[in-house]
């Protein structure tokens, strides 16, 4: 980067390429081109900068000036205005929703004063297919100190001395589970990068395979010096064809500059990395699901022990770890145990990577240490409620977590906490709910989900969590019985104590947690067959004011079923036998006649 004065950071992470990033990159060079300034300006094609909300986002550097919402025929004002003429392009820059002003630098930007990028520091900096940009960044200089300076047990005693523990949901400790790998006798060893990120709205590991994938590779690397392992697979699912792609480009980088393979750096370890393809199983995200998905076998979990650390691929010691753990690892070696344990809490060290979405302003990703909390990440990064709509919950932990409430607002965001409170870590999926959401719906919506993706082994699971969907559908359809909610407590507390693995353990939570919080929502709709959010439609009935109606005859023409009848400049009336709750009417109306009740 060193000869150009000014250089344009282009987001083309998933996201934003399906918002035309690369052809906003195509029209910068056309435009840089015209004006003379291609040897003076670099574009940087990089990774996720976090705010997918405003996307596609640009950065120009050296002044910080974050550009957001940029279509493709912004391109050459920027460069005219920006470079040439010096002046910022103010109807693209970020405006605060609480002050309605323009901020022109990302450091000033409520979304990311409160975050701190460890997982995420390379994503939105460099070009993750250009491994010198890695390099340039201190890249695989914690695989070359480790490798020459640390024996195995050392090395591992750093991760243990951080107190990193897995971020894929368990939190268990990540220095323990390499090191009970390490003291397993075998012939052969592996390392599995687990990339099978399937939570409803999740995309924290996608972004960081997309923006930074040498990051992964060099801690498995280590990983695989530590626990005696020469073989890592990265198991991910097939619906990530950008960070398939990335991630090919990069092993084949690293390989060819001798950071995998046989002998690296000189030494005599040897380690290579290969990529499996899930199909997107949800339960293949529990670590022996996802093991037997890579050996051909069906995608189901086993009891444990023996844990894969004993006996996991093909038989042999094996150790899991997610993306986002895995990305962790290299600042730990460069910076020191010492200075992670800094970050977070007392039982929680360093930082959690959130995929921030629903009904907040600010929908993205962030990274925040541990013990942030909620509050401060909805209205401070999150930006607060979308059209100043009323907070009501937050789906924290995806299937296999829970809603919390305005009561727990204040409530650090740690492993332990979140559980006290009813919900879970999780992967990193958070889901913003506002006054017109339905908990009951809500929580049949993740229900669903969860029975669509067990994989059947256990009853509790296969069977239990079926016919719990199956009272939910009921409620919402206004069928509900008073016994109904009863039987649905027992059940989720049955399924929660007896299926086999974690899927099955935790997806009654968004089903207990809502009853806990809105058991008034559970009663209007079993006891007065109304939903109070007016989101279930079974339960929701049209009417329309005569002394408000006009008689344009609008909404008669608009209903698809011809559930409106009124002669024309007079009163028009709903036929609810005929009504299909479509909400067409409601739309078109002009004079505000319609209204749900």
């Amino acid at each position: 980067m060193g000869k150009f004065k000014n250089h344009i950071l282009v987001c083309l992470g998933t996201g934003c390429r399906a918002s035309q990033s690369e052809e906003i990159i195509r029209n910068f060079k056309t435009a840089l081109e015209e004006n003379d300034l291609e040897n003076d300006v670099q574009i940087v094609g990089t990774g996720c900068f976090g705010f997918c909300e405003k996307g596609p986002v640009i950065k120009m550097v050296p002044d910080n000036t974050f550009y957001v919402l940029v279509n493709p025929e912004d391109a050459n004002e920027i460069v005219l205005e920006h470079i040439v003429k010096g002046r910022k392009v103010e109807r693209l820059l970020y405006v605060d929703p609480e002050t309605k002003k323009h901020v022109s630098d990302s450091k000033h930007m409520g979304f990311y004063k409160k975050q701190i990028r460890i997982a995420l520091r390379n994503c939105g900096f460099i070009n993750p297919e250009n491994i010198d940009e890695y390099i340039a960044r201190d890249g695989y200089a914690a695989l070359g100190s480790v490798i020459s300076e640390m024996t195995p047990q050392e090395a591992i005693n750093v991760v243990k001395d951080s107190e990193l523990r897995g971020r894929g949901g368990g939190g268990f400790p990540t220095g323990l589970k390499w090191e009970l790998t390490k003291k397993s006798n075998s012939d052969q060893k592996y390392v599995v990068c687990n990339a099978d990120e399937g939570d409803p709205g999740a995309f924290m590991d996608r972004s960081i395979l997309e923006g930074d994938p040498h990051s992964v590779l060099e801690a498995m690397a280590i990983c695989g010096y530590c626990i005696g392992a020469n073989v890592g697979v990265i198991y991910i699912r097939a619906e990530y064809p950008l960070a398939i792609q990335r991630l090919k480009i990069a092993i084949q980088q690293a390989r060819d500059y001798g950071l995998l393979g046989n002998e690296i750096l000189g030494s005599k370890f040897n380690f290579d990395i290969e990529i499996r393809y899930g199909a997107g199983a949800f339960v293949c995200g529990e670590e022996t699901a996802l093991i037997h998905s890579m050996e051909g076998l069906r995608g189901e979990p086993t009891v444990k022990p023996p844990f894969p650390a004993v006996s996991g691929y093909k038989g042999k010691p094996t150790n899991v770890n997610n993306v986002e753990t895995f990305a962790n690892i290299p600042p730990i070696f460069l910076k020191g145990s010492s200075w992670f344990k800094t970050i977070g809490n007392e039982k929680s060290k360093g930082t959690k990577v959130f995929a921030l979405a629903g009904k907040v302003n600010n929908v993205g990703l962030i990274e925040v240490p541990m013990g942030t909390t909620l509050r401060e990440v909805i209205f401070d990064i999150g930006g607060g409620i979308k059209d100043g709509k009323k907070f009501k919950a937050v789906q924290t932990g995806g299937p296999s977590g829970g809603c919390l409430t305005e009561k727990h607002l204040d409530t650090p965001i740690d492993y332990d906490n979140l559980i006290a409170s009813g919900s879970m870590m999780g992967s990193g999926g958070m889901v913003v709910l506002d006054e017109d959401d339905c908990m009951v719906d809500v929580a049949r919506f993740y229900l669903d989900f969860t029975v669509e993706e067990s994989c059947g082994k256990c009853a509790p699971c296969r069977i239990g969590n079926k016919r719990m969907n199956e009272m939910l559908e009921k409620i919402t359809m206004g069928k509900g019985e008073e016994d109904d909610i009863i039987r649905l407590k027992n059940l989720a507390n049955v399924i929660k104590d007896t299926s086999l693995c974690g899927l099955g353990q935790t997806s009654p939570n968004p089903v207990l947690s809502t009853m806990d919080n809105f058991m008034h929502e559970y009663v209007a709709h079993v006891h007065d067959k109304k939903c109070p959010a007016k989101q279930c439609k079974a339960l929701m009935q049209y009417s329309i004011d005569p002394n408000k109606c006009v008689g344009c005859t609008l909404c008669s023409r608009v209903c698809p079923v011809d559930a409106i009848s009124g002669e024309r400049k007079e009163p028009h009336k709903i036929n609810a036998a005929l009504c299909i709750k479509c909400g067409a009417c409601m739309e078109k109306c002009k004079f505000g006649a319609i209204s749900l009740s």
